[in-house]
């Protein structure tokens, strides 16, 4: 969000730094990338400028806006398939609009990098191949 506010402080690339520091670079970096669209999106969708602290500020590390929150939160739904709390989320966060890049963006992200617990990608009851030594 630094990144879009203020561009002078070059604040994404910190983000993708700590991203592959975090997860190494094959996972980190395309989370960052992927994440920066889903941020584009958002703060293009929305009515009024998105709040946002510093996370390079050691006194505001601690806290989040209610806007981060809300985007935090979308992003939670979306991992998690929960398409009720999801829209509720996305509404939220971008002021009602329901904006398709963001929803698009987001749901790409959590298709990606899915969390929470996962469905089998085979249905109960079908047969499946196992090595019988």
């Amino acid at each position: 969000m630094m990144s879009l506010t203020r561009p002078e402080r070059q604040a994404w690339q910190f983000a993708y730094k700590i991203a592959a520091e975090r997860w190494g670079e094959s996972l980190g970096l395309p989370v960052a990338n992927a994440l920066f669209k889903l941020v584009q999106f958002t703060t293009k969708a929305r009515r009024i400028e998105f709040e946002a602290l510093d996370p390079l500020q050691i006194e505001e590390r601690a806290f989040v806006t209610r806007d981060e929150q809300a985007f935090l939160q979308m992003l939670h739904h979306m991992r998690r398939d929960e398409t009720a709390k999801a829209r509720e989320a996305v509404a939220n966060v971008t002021g009602c609009t329901m904006d398709p890049d963001v929803i698009r963006a987001g749901l790409s992200f959590a298709d990606r990098f899915p969390a929470g617990e996962m469905r089998p990608k085979t249905t109960p009851g079908r047969p499946t191949l196992r090595l019988v030594r």
